[in-house]
């Protein structure tokens, strides 16, 4: 893994900048797990987490839960049997912000945690 997951999320306004070409290009591959995906509601990072059972996803759910509130920050999040989808934008500007790369980040070496 990269430093992404190292680096301090900042808090984001309805003014602030979205993510530009340069950055998406540059950190898309430290999560290149993820995908960009380009919504009616603008764009965001998605990844999904497979799992041996409901109780292993629904406990990396909490933990990612658990992470995002520290930081203010939270994803969309589907829990179903053996897999969680997660999905990182930030809300104020409708589109993905420095901040959702981070957290991409922090959720793939949480997930690394959790399973090994």
């Amino acid at each position: 893994m990269g430093n992404l997951e190292r680096q301090a999320c900042t808090a984001c306004r309805e003014d602030s900048p979205a993510a530009t070409d340069l950055e998406i290009a540059q950190f898309l591959p430290e999560i290149s797990n993820w995908s960009l995906e380009i919504k009616r509601k603008g764009r965001q990072l998605s990844r999904v987490y497979r799992f041996r059972n409901f109780l292993k996803a629904l406990q990396f759910t909490e933990a990612v839960g658990a992470m995002s509130e520290l930081e203010g920050h939270h994803p969309r999040i589907v829990t179903e049997w053996g897999r969680v989808a997660i999905s990182w934008r930030t809300h104020s500007i409708q589109d993905i912000h420095r901040n959702d790369f981070i957290m991409a980040a922090r959720t793939d070496q949480l997930f690394l945690q959790k399973i090994g």
